[in-house]
């Protein structure tokens, strides 16, 4: 759903806005998917979670027959968690490792943009913005000044945002509305509210609604003006200095994308998984009802077929007629296993290559792969790691933007035109024996430098740099210590000797 803005041309209020926004975005099918996506994730897989197991039966008034649900029957739900494997795979894949940050000749303002966003900003931001952009097909950071003066971000997930795009390529933004439910207690009684967000280059305005649905009952958020400056003005700042109201002049929230189109993960491979999950989950159903008997009635004289199912079940026999024909003979109908295993085999194979996965237990991994073998399994997970490493660099540089903008409305520097060189350092699966080999084998034809930066022991080259730096100086003391000992004993060849 593309929801594209024109302030130039737009008559309507923005409480209107918001709510006519809020009611297209709630029954899309791109939020129903952004959903959808984040329950695969959780293994919570709505296709199989959902399903009821249903009988016919003859409606003896309307002399019709009638689908009805039949909870007896066995319904096994086996949900697999496909997804989930296949996103913390790739999440750690491209994310796990830190990141690295260049700018030439500008050491000191990197250490202010790494203090500015905080240690722990690539465990507790990129890599649950990375599970967020896969689930939902695009993700949003929100930066932001907390009350002691603090820049701070946070993660809004896709299901609770609606970008008001300014261009058709989904690059700048004229708008954003940001809604969530809050439970709150009013009185004696507890009850959920919404709040909504309508962030502007030029502030920002609060609404609540008590309700969900068609019209969204919105109205001010008077607790979030107690402060404002202006009580009657609806946009107000988005963000305070101490008692100085400001405004980034831009609208504060940084798009994630997972692809161009916006897509989650799951797009690619839902029917696939809800089939083999229907598929596991209905030989569990055979299994549990014998469905591989099926039985020929003569003379039984119940009033249905479910009663007769029912007394099998439980009492373990039937009673029939008196009659000399009467009976119960068993068909046998043996499942193919063979054919079924096949599919499923067939089925995982497909998830895994559509979902541009690693098969950790393929045959084709083996005891030891060698490197170009493993280049080519990972493959499909690197080309779905160019899209999003990329798309992640895009956000990076827009939230250094906001970084940049912080630290001169602190004093601490105006840094504009500084450009930052992004490097996503991924975790490779590697032949470890064969790469040390390499190392080895390239002494001497490229840099110690390089090699460093590619023995797979080496986890921070500055570290083991500072290491070598270290090492190679105590080597020259302890070198430097004989040299002085043998001169002093007079030993003949060496530099002082007089004989």
């Amino acid at each position: 759903m593309d929801i594209l803005f024109d302030p130039n041309i737009n008559r309507l209020s923005n409480m209107e806005l918001c709510r006519l926004y809020m009611d297209e975005f709630v029954k899309s099918k791109e939020r129903a998917m952004m959903l959808a996506g984040e329950a695969y994730y959780k293994v919570d897989n709505p296709e199989i979670m959902m399903r009821k197991m249903y009988r016919y039966k003859e409606n003896h008034v309307s002399n019709e027959i009638e689908k009805v649900e039949d909870k007896a029957k066995p319904n096994n739900k086996r949900a697999h968690g496909f997804m989930h494997v296949l996103i913390e795979d790739k999440v750690n894949y491209l994310l796990s490792k830190p990141y690295t940050l260049a700018c030439e000749g500008a050491d000191e303002y990197l250490k202010l943009v790494q203090a500015t966003l905080g240690k722990k900003f690539q465990e507790k931001r990129l890599m649950k913005m990375g599970v967020k952009t896969s689930n939902g097909g695009i993700c949003w950071l929100h930066p932001y000044i907390d009350e002691n003066g603090d820049f701070k971000t946070m993660i809004i997930p896709p299901e609770q945002g609606i970008p008001l795009w300014r261009d058709n390529d989904h690059e700048e933004l004229d708008g954003f509305i940001y809604f969530y439910n809050l439970d709150v207690i009013e009185g004696k009684e507890q009850k959920t509210i919404t709040r909504v967000e309508l962030w502007l280059p030029e502030g920002v305005a609060y609404y609540i609604s008590d309700s969900e649905g068609e019209g969204w009952d919105l109205r001010l958020d008077s607790e979030k003006y107690l402060n404002a400056l202006s009580g009657e003005e609806e946009i107000t700042e988005h963000f305070t200095m101490g008692s100085t109201p400001g405004k980034w002049e831009k609208v504060p929230f940084i798009p994630y994308k997972n692809n161009d189109y916006e897509l989650p993960d799951l797009k690619f491979i839902k029917t696939l998984i809800d089939a083999y999950d229907k598929s596991r989950s209905d030989v569990a159903n055979m299994f549990d009802e014998v469905r591989s008997t099926v039985y020929a009635l003569r003379g039984y004289g119940g009033e249905d077929l479910g009663e007769f199912m029912r007394n099998l079940n439980y009492f373990r026999a039937i009673a029939v007629d008196a009659d000399e024909h009467a009976g119960v003979d068993a068909i046998n109908s043996n499942q193919d296993i063979t054919a079924l295993k096949d599919d499923f085999d067939a089925l995982k194979k497909d998830i895994y290559d559509f979902g541009q996965g690693v098969d950790k237990n393929s045959d084709k991994l083996g005891n030891s792969p060698s490197g170009i073998a493993l280049k080519f399994i990972y493959s499909g997970l690197d080309l779905k790691c160019n899209r999003l490493e990329n798309a992640f660099k895009d956000g990076l540089e827009q939230l250094f933007w906001f970084v940049n903008k912080y630290l001169d409305i602190t004093g601490q520097g105006s840094y504009y035109d500084k450009e930052i060189d992004i490097t996503f350092n991924r975790d490779i699966a590697i032949n470890e024996s064969q790469a040390i080999e390499d190392c080895q084998n390239s002494t001497g034809v490229i840099s110690d430098q390089t090699i460093r930066e590619n023995h797979p022991w080496v986890k921070d080259i500055k570290e083991e740099n500072k290491r070598m730096e270290e090492q190679e100086k105590e080597q020259k003391e302890r070198q430097q210590t004989v040299t002085d000992m043998l001169a002093e004993n007079g030993a003949p060849g060496l530099e002082g000797d007089e004989s």
